[in-house]
């Protein structure tokens, strides 16, 4: 990927990867945006900027950050790894924040966000199976 601001690199990953584009929702935060899995339309991703008391954090200039859906248990552990922080404005048992500050590494973040992609993917519906004639 390019060498250039994490926020930059792991939106290239996404449009190549899933082929999804960032939506601008919100007049008054025109630097935030969501993905949406292009089936499902759910949200996997949300870009923000915010300020890192948010994230309970000393005050300073405003962070990058990416929420992405993640497994309660898996929350559990990467809650004490630098750079995962609960969830800001999602729900804390479902999303969890990375700030993309390069203090998480491209590579631990890709398969999270594989998994948040993955785990708002429509759920295939199992054949019925029919008896066997005798």
């Amino acid at each position: 990927m390019a060498e250039y601001s994490q926020r930059g690199r792991i939106t290239q990953y996404i449009q190549e990867t899933f082929g999804t584009e960032a939506e601008y929702l919100w007049a008054d935060s025109p630097g935030n945006a969501v993905f949406r899995h292009p089936t499902s339309k759910k949200w996997y991703a949300a870009m923000m900027r915010v300020l890192p008391e948010k994230l309970g954090l000393p005050s300073g200039e405003a962070l990058d950050i990416m929420d992405i859906k993640c497994d309660t248990i898996m929350i559990g552990s990467l809650l004490s790894t630098k750079g995962f922080f609960p969830a800001y404005h999602m729900n804390k048992n479902h999303w969890i924040s990375i700030v993309l500050d390069d203090s998480v590494s491209d590579d631990q973040i890709i398969p999270l966000l594989e998994l948040s992609y993955d785990s708002v993917a429509p759920k295939r519906k199992k054949k019925q199976t029919q008896p066997a004639e005798e």
